[in-house]
């Protein structure tokens, strides 16, 4: 896609090891074991669909130093030797009374021992994709040794994303943008939610979407009520608001963004708050620069909603980072001090409640440059477009 081929060199995946292994001599780590999708992808490029099915565990360890080391179940082999790794062990998964605790433990035993600490999931946003009955098993055979929260390390490599990480952005940002702008000439009033976020799945298909997780279609009489629930069997009339919220990926990266619809005519109220909503974007995106924090660039968003005296929504953020998964921190937050810097994706989310049980949400996706940033989603229209 705009000649970004899928996949990564090794060099990238030894790139960003050598600054694992930095933050964790910093952190005092003599290993960092990942177990969940993305960050087993993020360190060895293995991706599939396979993760779907709950019965195996799988494991990495990133040791101080050297190669990490893949334990993973036996089916899993020939995969795992495919990534840039060249050490992969296994066990014949699944094998419920001891599925890869004996193997596993005996790889972080051996490893050279400094601190006496191994970093896992256990964080903000990440998960332990393992049984907790054989964590605790795992960490009372790893004698001496503490098992502690590694998710700061991980999320201070994953908040930066590379060059080839913000060319996958690209990628599907365009590719979302593409589908959005084509939708208003595939909408109709009187079709449902759900018929409208299965025409937008398709075009997003044809245009060689890899994935669509998330849509939310969502509507409401004048405006929405919320954001979350998906598309429902709930017929489109005049007078409807829908918001088309979209979670979709190229490579494995996502984009995050949504754009509004009325359908039939708008009311005043909902067009005032459009406007509204779009000026705080604009400033949002004014707002990211390197050194601002997230806290700063809610500040800027809630600032144009505070003056407008539309009021606000409490959604507890106007935006978040974003990569290999939908949301990721930080979080454009009061209380945020993550500092941005030049690589970091953003959604951009203001969003205020206009009316009681009446919202509206505008989000747009950056990337932090030297200087500012890059707007990677094309900007939805000035005016909220009406379907006839």
């Amino acid at each position: 896609m705009g000649g970004v081929e899928r996949g990564f060199p090794s060099a990238e995946f030894e790139a960003r090891i050598a600054r694992a292994q930095a933050m964790m001599r910093t952190a005092e780590l003599d290993a960092l074991v990942v177990t969940s999708p993305p960050n087993v992808r993020y360190v060895t490029g293995f991706a599939s669909e396979f993760w779907e099915s709950p019965t195996r565990p799988w494991f990495v360890v990133v040791p101080a130093e050297g190669q990490p080391v893949a334990v993973v179940p036996e089916i899993g082999r020939e995969s795992f030797l495919a990534t840039w790794l060249d050490d992969v062990r296994t066990w014949p998964a699944p094998r419920p009374e001891d599925d890869g605790v004996t193997l596993l433990a005996g790889v972080l035993q051996n490893l050279p021992r400094r601190f006496a600490r191994i970093g896992w999931e256990l964080g903000r946003e990440t998960v332990l994709r393992m049984p907790i009955t054989d964590f605790n098993r795992l960490c009372g055979l790893l004698r001496g040794i503490e098992c502690v929260d590694g998710s700061p390390v991980l999320w201070a490599l994953r908040m930066v994303k590379s060059r080839r990480e913000i060319e996958r952005h690209r990628v599907i940002c365009g590719l979302a943008s593409d589908a959005f702008e084509a939708m208003p000439g595939r909408l109709a009033l009187g079709m449902t939610e759900r018929a409208a976020a299965n025409t937008l799945r398709l075009d997003l298909a044809e245009r060689g979407v890899d994935a669509v997780p998330f849509v939310a279609a969502c509507s409401g009489l004048g405006g929405y009520s919320q954001i979350i629930a998906g598309s429902r069997e709930v017929v489109l009339g005049d007078g409807a608001v829908l918001i088309m919220d979209l979670g979709a990926t190229w490579d494995g990266y996502f984009c995050d963004f949504d754009r509004n619809f009325a359908f039939g005519s708008a009311t005043d109220a909902a067009r005032h708050a459009y406007e509204t909503v779009w000026r705080a974007v604009s400033v949002g995106i004014e707002a990211v620069r390197p050194g601002a924090t997230a806290a700063e660039l809610w500040g800027a968003m809630a600032a144009v909603l505070d003056l407008d005296e539309a009021g606000g929504m409490d959604v507890g953020r106007l935006g978040h980072g974003l990569g290999l998964q939908l949301t990721e921190p930080p979080s454009n937050r009061p209380d945020d001090a993550t500092l941005l810097m030049p690589g970091m994706v953003m959604t951009i989310e203001p969003g205020l409640e206009y009316a009681p049980g009446k919202m509206l949400v505008l989000e747009e996706n950056v990337v932090v440059t030297e200087d500012g940033c890059e707007l990677l989603t094309r900007r939805a229209p000035e005016v909220m477009p009406v379907i006839g």
